[in-house]
């Protein structure tokens, strides 16, 4: 079996608005063998830009496109594909959209893996010790603390007894955060509160909310300082009394390594979209060497939630799992399957693959570019 064609498709919702969603457009990477099997995947990060390093020509040895690596490969040797991409990319790759870019390809590569051997991926990644999580429900924060806790009822009435809220209008003032958490926590009742800040404050500054947030009985503080300050995240893991979560920017191995080697979080957020199976297997083993606890990110389609199922459900200490709740025709149509949770729980996929079809109409109902 040999791969024969590798097609990327940008999809896009008619109106795409500004807010921080990134089930509003999506990357397909469609992965077709010379015996008929197709795979899927999807890439969470800016859809031009990874369609651009999979179509790329090759340049030189260490910058080259990942297509002109791929054609004529066996799509079941997956490490050893994963470490040549990464090889032919060092100029432009390592970490960020270029890891993103790999991801998507990794990903419909164990899609035809498993459709050739007929069994699910986490079955292929050593076996799932979990066949279904309790999930959250992952949305925007409301404009204030009245609308937030409107929100929070709406999930709460919908089954679910987790709730996370996020992004803007988090880090405006120390009045509206309260004021934001407060609401939420109002509209939750006894249900688990998640407050994902959006990379908003100083180290300091994060502290000081932490300790105002604890009063409200949050399960975890997320994303409260840029990325790139993994010692300030160390320092407030140290401090913080309630867990802090991070990691949903991060790509790759050498992206995670300084979180991971300085312990810096409580929870490690992996995103299969942004990190592909054959990496999220590797870091799961480095955070549980650790002693921490990992979580799937996931805001974007049924693909991608279908993937974290797979890879999260091989996590032995895998506790929640994000189920992006935004009402967008992306996360709810584009595949026949909902892969979404009923009364607050979500089911691991247990078909070929990923275990997802995609919805072919819908996808030529909102294609709006292709690799040519």
């Amino acid at each position: 079996m040999k791969i024969e064609q590798i097609v990327c498709q940008i999809l896009r919702s008619g109106s795409v608005t500004n807010k921080t969603a990134s089930c509003q457009d999506s990357v397909l990477v469609r992965i077709k063998t010379d015996n008929g099997l197709e795979g899927i995947g999807e890439a969470d990060s800016s859809p031009e830009v990874v369609k651009a390093i999979i179509d790329a020509p090759y340049s030189h040895n260490v910058a080259c496109g990942l297509r002109e690596l791929l054609i004529g490969e066996n799509p079941l040797e997956t490490e050893r594909l994963w470490q040549k991409m990464y090889r032919h990319t060092m100029y432009f790759g390592r970490t960020g959209v270029t890891i993103t870019a790999m991801a998507a390809i990794d990903m419909a590569l164990w899609d035809l893996k498993g459709k050739h051997f007929g069994e699910p991926i986490h079955r292929l990644l050593g076996g799932a010790h979990h066949s279904e999580f309790r999930a959250y429900a992952s949305i925007l924060f409301g404009k204030d603390g009245q609308e937030t806790c409107d929100i929070a009822q709406r999930w709460i009435e919908n089954g679910y007894t987790a709730v996370k809220f996020g992004w803007e209008p988090m880090g405006e003032s120390e009045a509206l955060d309260i004021e934001l958490v407060a609401g939420a926590r109002e509209g939750m009742g006894d249900g688990t509160l998640l407050i994902d800040a959006g990379c908003v404050w100083d180290a300091r500054t994060a502290l000081q909310r932490a300790n105002a947030f604890a009063d409200y009985n949050i399960g975890w503080l997320e994303e409260p300082l840029f990325p790139h300050d993994v010692a300030g995240y160390a320092w407030l893991k140290d401090r913080s009394p309630v867990p802090i979560a991070a990691g949903e920017e991060e790509c790759g191995r050498e992206s995670f390594g300084p979180y991971i080697e300085q312990r810096a979080l409580d929870v490690y957020q992996i995103d299969l979209a942004r990190n592909g199976f054959t990496e999220a297997s590797y870091l799961k083993q480095r955070i549980s060497d650790i002693g921490a606890r990992p979580c799937n990110h996931c805001y974007t389609s049924p693909i991608t939630v279908a993937a974290s199922l797979h890879w999260l459900a091989t996590c032995k200490d895998a506790f929640i799992f994000e189920d992006c709740v935004e009402d967008e025709p992306i996360r709810n149509e584009l595949t026949y399957e909902k892969v979404q949770a009923e009364n607050g729980i979500i089911q691991v996929p247990d078909q070929p693959g990923l275990g997802v079809t995609l919805n072919e109409e819908f996808v030529a109902a909102h294609i709006v570019s292709e690799s040519k």
